[in-house]
C-alpha cells in the first residue's frame, strides 16, 4: 500500500538548512494499522504531508495506493483519506451541507452524499448537529467532523495526524471504534500519528519511532516493549548491604538487561518479568536478604522511546523546536 526509498525533505529556516526527513524506507502491507510516534520536530507530519502529496519531497520515491506521489498526485488523493492537524470544515458553512459537498468532491451521488453524511454524523455522534454552523461547535465537534470527512469517501488507505487531540475519553473510544470498524469491514490501511501513547499499544499493530527525521524503531508494539525496554523488577530491600548484595544476584539471572541501585532500592529490567521474579525473590531468601517489598511494572512505548533516546514522548510531546515550525509533528 505504501513503498518509499531514501524519501527526504529539508526546509530553510533562519539561514540554515533543517533536514525535517532523512532518507524514509516505507513498506507498509494493505491491511495494517501503523504507528508514527515521534517528538515534536521528528517529522511524523512531514512524511505525512508528502505520502498524502501536499509537499513534495527533496529527493527520494513513494508509490502510496499503487500511485507515484509526484507523477499522479491525483490517483494518490482519489484513494486516500487525510485528517490533518488543523480543522478542515469551513467556518461559515453548515455541518451537513460540508460532509455532501465532500462526498460529492469524491464522486459519490447527490442522493449517496446525503446518506453516507447521515450515518457519520450517527457514528460520530454529531447527529444532532446537522444544521449547525462549523464554527459553533465546540472543539471536540470540530475534530469529530473533520474525521468525519476524511471517511466520507470510505479511502482504502486513511492517514490520520494526531486524530484525537483535545477529545474526552469517550469520543476518543468512539472515534476509534469507528475508524476501526472501517479496516474490518474494508480492509483500510490506517497509518496514524499519536501523544497518546496508549491508542498506539492498544490499536497499532506496527510501531514506527521516528527521531530527528529517521526511522530508529520499527516492530510491533510487544516486540519493541519486550526488546527495547522490558519488564521492570522493583525490590525494597531492609539496608543498603541487603541491596548490594540484591544486585549480585539479580546480574546472575539469565536474560537480565539492566540492574541499579538506589539507597535500598533495586531496579532489574528484564523482558521475562513474569518468570524471573519469583525465582529471584527465592534466590534472595536462600542468601539471606531480607526484601521488604517487590513488585512488577510492565513496559510502556514511552519506556522504549526512553531507552532509544534518552527522554519520553510525554516530555517531548509539548516541546518546540526549528523542525517543528515548518513540520506541525
Amino acid at each position: 500500500m505504501i513503498h518509499t526509498r531514501g524519501l527526504t525533505r529539508s526546509f530553510r529556516a533562519k539561514g540554515e538548512t533543517v533536514e525535517a526527513v532523512r532518507g524514509l524506507d516505507l513498506d507498509i502491507e494493505a491491511g495494517s494499522v501503523v504507528a508514527f510516534l515521534g517528538p515534536n520536530g521528528a517529522g511524523k507530519t512531514t512524511s505525512l504531508r508528502m505520502l498524502t502529496t501536499l509537499l513534495p519531497p527533496t529527493s527520494g520515491s513513494a508509490v502510496v495506493a499503487g500511485y507515484d506521489v509526484l507523477t499522479d498526485p491525483s490517483g494518490v488523493r482519489h484513494r486516500i483519506g487525510y485528517l490533518g492537524q488543523g480543522n478542515s470544515a469551513g467556518s461559515n458553512f453548515r455541518v451537513s451541507d460540508e460532509l455532501i459537498t465532500q462526498g460529492r468532491a469524491y464522486g459519490l451521488s447527490r442522493a449517496g452524499s446525503r446518506a453516507r453524511a447521515e450515518s457519520l454524523l450517527a457514528a460520530l455522534e454529531l447527529e444532532g448537529l446537522a444544521k449547525r454552523t462549523v464554527g459553533t461547535l465546540s472543539g471536540g465537534q470540530r475534530r469529530r467532523l473533520d474525521i468525519a470527512l476524511a471517511l466520507v469517501h470510505e479511502p482504502e488507505l486513511l492517514f490520520l495526524d494526531e486524530p484525537t487531540t483535545g477529545l474526552d475519553p469517550h469520543s476518543r473510544a468512539t472515534v476509534w471504534e469507528h475508524v476501526l470498524r472501517l479496516r474490518e469491514e474494508l480492509g483500510t490501511t490506517i497509518v496514524f500519528t499519536t501523544h497518546y501513547l496508549e491508542e498506539a499499544d492498544l490499536w497499532a499493530r506496527r510501531v514506527m519511532v521516528v527521531d530527528h527525521g529517521r526511522v530508529i524503531a520499527d516492530d510491533s508494539p510487544e516486540k519493541l516493549k519486550a526488546g527495547l525496554a522490558g519488564d521492570r523488577i522493583i525490590l525494597g530491600t531492609a539496608d543498603r548491604a541487603d541491596a548490594g548484595r540484591a544486585v549480585e544476584l539479580a546480574r546472575a539471572l539469565p536474560t537480565v538487561h539492566e540492574v541499579t541501585a538506589d539507597g535500598t532500592e533495586v531496579r532489574v529490567r528484564t523482558p521475562h518479568g513474569d518468570t524471573q521474579l519469583p525465582v529471584l525473590l527465592r534466590n534472595l531468601e536462600a542468601a539471606g536478604v531480607r526484601t521488604l517489598t517487590a513488585r512488577l511494572t510492565r513496559p510502556t512505548l514511552d519506556d522504549v522511546f526512553l531507552g532509544l533516546t534518552g527522554r519520553t514522548l510525554r516530555e517531548s510531546a509539548g516541546a518546540t523546536t526549528a523542525t517543528a515550525t515548518h513540520d506541525g509533528a
